[in-house]
């Protein structure tokens, strides 16, 4: 469990270092004409543009939509390990810039202590999340998958992130 541990630490440590710089103008910020965003609804709800087919060409996601992915794929493994009922996508919106990083912030400090608690007998049991039920996948391949999902993930909103800083406009 160590070694997962300090896998996820230093996943996390590259999450960190591009949320903690992140502000407001970058959350919205569209670097192309085809992106994935999140947008409000009729109610002022942010939600995610989404597709259940992956379109071609593939959107670029801005970072607003990364920190809501974030959200939702991490809410969803917790649940599963946790033997809950996963929410469903169109449950987990976007809180707004510093309010979804903070939320990430909740479900990561959630993520270290579940790893830690996790035993060997645990990391063996099979796991559906998110590759379906017959795949032989285990908690421990579900383990791993996350941290890679979040270091993509982390790794994206830095690029988004030094991509707008470069393109704006010089005084």
């Amino acid at each position: 469990m160590t070694a997962l541990v300090g896998q996820f630490d230093l996943a996390w440590a590259l999450a960190e270092l591009h949320l903690s710089a992140l502000v407001d103008d970058d959350f919205l910020w569209e670097p192309v004409e085809v992106v994935w965003t999140v947008r409000p609804d009729g109610a002022g709800t942010w939600r995610p543009d989404w597709s259940d087919v992956e379109p071609d060409p593939i959107p670029v996601p801005t970072i607003g939509w990364l920190t809501w992915h974030i959200t939702w794929w991490w809410s969803v493994t917790l649940a599963h390990l946790d033997g809950v009922e996963p929410p469903a996508r169109t449950d987990v919106t976007w809180p707004g810039g510093a309010a979804a990083v903070s939320r990430i912030r909740e479900l990561a400090a959630r993520w270290r202590a579940t790893v830690e608690s996790l035993t060997a007998t645990d990391l063996e049991r099979n796991s559906a999340f998110p590759w379906g039920t017959d795949r032989g996948r285990t908690v421990a391949d579900s383990v791993l998958w996350l941290h890679v999902e979040l270091t993509k993930n982390a790794a994206e909103i830095g690029q988004l992130r030094m991509l707008r800083a470069v393109s704006r406009p010089t005084r």
